[in-house]
């Protein structure tokens, strides 16, 4: 897997260093616009690729939880200046309504065409890996978006020699940029949340709280924390209020619940802390020891 998203994130990468130079080269606004688009398909592969490695990277005494977060600083910084670029070429084509430029319109779709059959090679290529990996899943999105917005421009580069209309070059741009702002606008909401340790998206705080409350032994569930490290990895602490039981019954109910949250809920690493309201003080002696052990201890000189 590591293999092909390399590839894909070199061959993605090429597009988008063609379809600036392209755009520089045609005047096409609606070219250097979808550059830009395909600069969140770099982005979204090299988070995948990121999120593959750092996951390989072993946390260390002051990075307990790891380097997960790396990607989600990475995505702001990302989704900012992607932005800033769009609010930028929203201007340029509004000015362009009004003071046309005649962009090449046979360079235009040229590039676009090379666009389209290399985001069509990248998707071959993770299509099979996004069926195992949610973030390879979602960097599929984007190139299925960006071969999306490459098609828009071989077609509107066609209907631009066809009618001779410069508007639709303008046009073009306004509909990628509309594209891009809103991946931006999720990828943003998504970091900030990660960030601000909210709930993961899709899970049911009501759910979780309830399916860990059936489990055998537990009395009620409070405190309840779920929050996101990186793409992945999902984190819950809680408190479990158990009735009056052994400290080995309680590890079976430790066991219990963290495969539960594990496969049902995808958590990847939980804290639990046991409390009990009704023990009664307990003063029996508890063997922990087998009673193969004990035999042997038996035989022993001075035993």
């Amino acid at each position: 897997m590591r293999l092909r998203l390399t590839i894909s994130l070199a061959l993605v990468t090429f597009v988008a260093a063609l379809e600036f130079w392209g755009g520089l080269r045609a005047q096409s606004l609606a070219l250097i616009t979808d550059a830009a688009h395909v600069c969140m398909d770099v982005f979204a592969i090299g988070i995948a690729l990121a999120a593959l490695v750092g996951a390989q990277r072993p946390a260390n005494s002051r990075k307990t939880f790891g380097y997960g977060r790396l990607e989600i600083l990475g995505a702001l910084l990302n989704g900012t200046l992607l932005l800033t670029a769009t609010i930028f070429i929203v201007y340029e084509a509004v000015h362009r309504f009004f003071a046309p430029v005649r962009p090449q319109a046979s360079l235009m779709m040229a590039v676009a065409g090379v666009g389209l059959l290399v985001n069509g090679a990248v998707g071959f290529l993770l299509l099979r890996s996004g069926r195992e990996n949610l973030n390879v899943r979602a960097a599929l999105f984007h190139v299925a978006g960006d071969a999306l917005a490459a098609f828009m421009l071989i077609v509107g580069g066609g209907l631009l020699l066809a009618t001779g209309a410069v508007w639709i070059d303008p046009a073009l741009s306004l509909f990628v940029a509309a594209i891009i702002v809103s991946g931006v606008l999720r990828i943003l909401r998504d970091a900030t949340d990660v960030l601000l340790e909210s709930a993961p998206r899709g899970m049911n705080l009501h759910d979780l709280r309830g399916a860990m409350a059936q489990v055998r032994g537990v009395v009620a569930v409070h405190d309840l924390h779920v929050w996101t490290i990186g793409s992945g990895e999902r984190a819950l602490s809680a408190h479990i209020l158990l009735d009056d039981r052994r400290i080995s019954e309680a590890t079976a109910v430790l066991n219990a619940i963290d495969t539960l949250v594990r496969d049902r809920f995808s958590v990847t690493h939980a804290t639990l802390q046991f409390e009990c309201e009704s023990c009664e003080a307990d003063e029996r002696v508890v063997c922990t020891q087998r009673r193969d052990e004990l035999s042997a201890g038996s035989k022993r000189p001075g035993l």
